[in-house]
């Protein structure tokens, strides 16, 4: 846990030192944030912030968690696959999220990739990691953890389709939720905080090891998403974050209360599903002002800094009930 907590420490001074020049690069090259003109009006002063600044985040990831491990992968063939499959998933999703972004600044600005072409890559990567985790890494990964239940229950072959769904499903849950100035990267922290701390009681040092890795790295970030925003994490920094919790989730077998302690990106989530399908249901009407439910505060006379403290506290308290709930 000490050595845990130390490279994160480690991780955000490296990752802030890091971060001014990733934002003048952003800047060189235009990698602007292009607003749509449906969403809160408030948002347009932000119009050509930075926005991939998620690099941030995953490039140092991915770097300390490569060198501390790098000895332990040659040595134990249990760790290398903890190691491959968590930063894989991340790699992969960032980069689809890169392609989104980029998509989104060049070729459909305000738009990005079509979300009935992103799913499929999506799936397909949450599909290679739930085979990977069901049949590769050991046999603990088919079985999942209940609330008071004092052993874990096999799943069988079950365990794909439902990992699938909490992979690509937490993608896009963080996705949604990055749409205020530091809102995603303080509820992914807290969210991986919590599982790190899930991990701790498992004795599984990769996992602690990388989700406090993680922290450091949104704290640093933080850093400079603090309102008002000097660079946006975008769909290269969201998508990466979301996969690579699910994964952490299911290897800690503590995939059910995910919802718990991400509570605050999957209620996001489904006020944007429940707005599609109530739209559609009624013939345009809306349920709330404007989905995600962030933007349906906003314009109810929040401001940006009331909903991410408010969203925050909500978070903290979500992540204590889910790690009491994986101590019974």
């Amino acid at each position: 846990m000490a050595f845990a907590l130390t490279l994160g420490a480690f991780t955000f001074v490296m990752a802030v030192i890091w971060g001014s020049p990733l934002i003048e690069l952003m800047r060189r090259m235009n990698l602007g944030k292009s607003i749509r003109f449906d969403g809160p009006q408030t948002h347009v002063a932000k119009m050509g912030t930075p926005a991939m600044g998620g690099t941030l985040i995953v490039g140092w990831i991915v770097l300390i968690s490569i060198v501390v491990n790098t000895v332990q992968i040659v040595q134990e063939r249990d760790i290398a696959e903890s190691v491959t499959i968590p930063l894989g998933v991340m790699i992969a999703y960032s980069i689809l999220g890169g392609i989104d972004d980029y998509q989104g600044f060049r070729l459909r600005p305000g738009e990005g990739m079509p979300a009935r072409v992103k799913i499929w890559f999506q799936l397909g990567i949450a599909l290679i990691a739930a085979i990977l985790l069901y049949w590769v890494v050991n046999d603990q990964h088919g079985y999942m953890a209940i609330p008071t239940v004092p052993f874990l229950i096999d799943i069988g072959i079950f365990y794909i389709p439902i990992a699938i769904i909490v992979i690509a499903g937490t993608a896009n849950a963080i996705n949604i939720t990055d749409g205020l100035d530091g809102l995603a990267g303080i509820i992914v922290a807290t969210a991986f905080m919590a599982y790190g701390i899930i991990a701790v009681l498992q004795d599984q040092q990769f996992l602690v090891t990388f989700s406090f890795i993680t922290v450091g790295a949104c704290f640093a970030f933080l850093w400079y998403n603090a309102k008002p925003a000097q660079m946006f994490m975008g769909d290269v920094g969201s998508q990466a974050l979301g996969g690579a919790l699910g994964v952490v989730a299911l290897m800690t077998n503590q995939w059910l209360i995910l919802p718990v302690i991400a509570a605050v990106p999957i209620a996001t989530m489904l006020s944007t599903t429940l707005q599609v399908l109530y739209f559609k249901a009624t013939g345009g009407k809306r349920l709330f002002k404007m989905a995600p439910l962030h933007h349906h505060f906003e314009l109810i006379g929040w401001s940006e800094t009331q909903i991410v403290q408010r969203w925050w506290l909500i978070a903290i308290l979500s992540a204590m009930i889910g790690i009491a709930l994986a101590l019974v």
